[in-house]
């Protein structure tokens, strides 16, 4: 359950310069890599392959991929804040995106969001938030970077 409902251009504004709030833990397991794998046609062994990645990856078994964990960000971002009263939200924009820390098979991650600025572009929300992808009981982030929504609200 989000932590926090928005519903209008004025309320966004309202979270300018404030961290929003923490997901809920996400466990990545080998069954989730593979599927990614299969979607993405990314086989790489440090990904599939975990007697090789025991073997041979400095990280002792297999790894998300970079991208699988950032398609979990529009699932995490749900659980932060809920956004009422849409017509549409875009996905704009990804900025500064640093993968700093692999993320290991069965490893939990969370997302943390701080709403940067909003922008009114003409009724629309133009929203700029800083994420950080957590791993449970690792210092380093997975990664951190700062995505853009646009938010076309229903008229009042």
């Amino acid at each position: 359950m989000p932590t926090l409902t928005i519903g209008s251009l004025a309320e966004l504004e309202a979270h300018t310069g404030q961290e929003l709030g923490v997901s809920g833990y996400h466990t990545i397991t080998q069954a989730q890599i593979d599927q990614f794998a299969a979607a993405t046609l990314d086989f790489q062994w440090i990904h599939t392959d975990a007697a090789r990645a025991e073997t041979e990856s400095p990280f002792k078994a297999t790894i998300a991929h970079g991208y699988l964990t950032v398609s979990l960000l529009p699932y995490l971002w749900q659980q932060i804040v809920a956004i009422e009263n849409l017509k549409m939200q875009v996905n704009y924009e990804i900025e500064n995106l640093r993968f700093n820390q692999a993320v290991t098979v069965n490893s939990a991650v969370r997302l943390r969001a701080k709403m940067l600025s909003v922008a009114n572009l003409r009724g629309i929300a133009k929203t700029r938030i800083e994420v950080t992808l957590e791993i449970e009981n690792v210092k380093k982030p997975a990664y951190t970077g700062v995505v853009t929504f646009l938010y076309h609200f229903q008229e009042a």
